[in-house]
């Protein structure tokens, strides 16, 4: 079990589930080495992601930790198994490995849902919105980041494409659809492109009018990864530093309270469309 050069955002959540686990089992570090015949320094390696495990060690733990084959179990040991790697990979050398988790992480949701006070839903955007977006960052980004920041977040939205596309819904505040980044014309383009991408069967948009009022988490953007089991779901907010991954239960509930909000107080997806072909028009 060689170490890894990075580790990715799924790996580290493979670690902290096995971590929390063992400790719930009352076993130890020493004790579980043992069930591996290893010492307990490569142990916590693994749990802190910085050595492999493959998926049949992981269901030697937790035959020991949980004892029993359960949906969760089964999704921990595939996440140990090896995948092709990911189109994301070939920006390893390029981008943030925030920026590249938060595309692997959509990529292996079984459903995507986010919340946008200010941007329109990333997955979503056009070029020229993305393009205007990265042009505004201070300090500036050199026009080449800017443009393979920008090749990345457009093929971030094959996830919504294809036989495979995933249910997705997004949140979006009405001051987001208002504000012109990049200008009318641009502003215009992506509008359209919204309602575009609303009129597709798995794709739903749901507005937050300002009449709404103040409405959970406005201070941050929210993406949240439906996995294979509810106890594997992840939640990213955007923070100064990055992208921000949450995965314990009580942070998973309460972001799902902020989802459970909008499911109430959100335009109709028909509303909404309503509201961004009036904004069109207003162009």
């Amino acid at each position: 079990m060689p170490r890894r050069r990075r580790s990715t955002q799924r790996q580290r959540r493979l670690g902290a589930e096995l971590r929390r686990l063992r400790i719930e089992a009352g076993i130890t570090t020493d004790e579980a080495g043992r069930l591996l015949a290893m010492d307990r320094t490569r142990l916590a390696n693994i749990e802190s992601a910085i050595r492999n495990i493959t998926p049949e060690r992981v269901e030697v733990l937790l035959n020991a930790y949980v004892g029993e084959e359960t949906p969760y179990t089964r999704a921990l040991i595939a996440l140990a198994t090896p995948h092709r790697r990911g189109w994301w990979e070939s920006y390893r050398e390029t981008l943030s490995p925030g920026m590249l988790d938060v595309a692997e992480a959509e990529w292996h949701a079984r459903r995507i849902l986010t919340v946008q006070s200010i941007h329109v839903p990333g997955l979503l955007q056009t070029e020229d919105y993305a393009r205007a977006i990265f042009a505004a960052v201070l300090p500036p980004v050199p026009r080449l980041d800017i443009e393979i920041r920008v090749r990345h977040r457009v093929e971030r939205a094959r996830v919504l494409e294809g036989p495979d596309a995933r249910p997705y819904i997004g949140y979006i505040h009405e001051a987001a659809l208002r504000m012109q980044f990049g200008g009318r014309g641009t502003m215009k383009k992506q509008l359209e492109a919204l309602v575009s991408a609303s009129e597709r069967p798995d794709v739903t948009l749901r507005a937050i009018p300002f009449e709404a009022g103040s409405l959970p988490g406005a201070d941050h953007a929210l993406l949240f990864c439906e996995d294979a089991v509810p106890e594997l779901d992840t939640a990213q907010i955007d923070t100064a530093h990055g992208p921000g991954f949450v995965h314990t239960q009580p942070e998973l509930e309460k972001y799902r309270a902020h989802l459970g909000w909008m499911e109430k107080n959100c335009l109709s997806p028909q509303s909404t469309r309503d509201l961004m072909q009036t904004l069109i028009h207003e162009l």
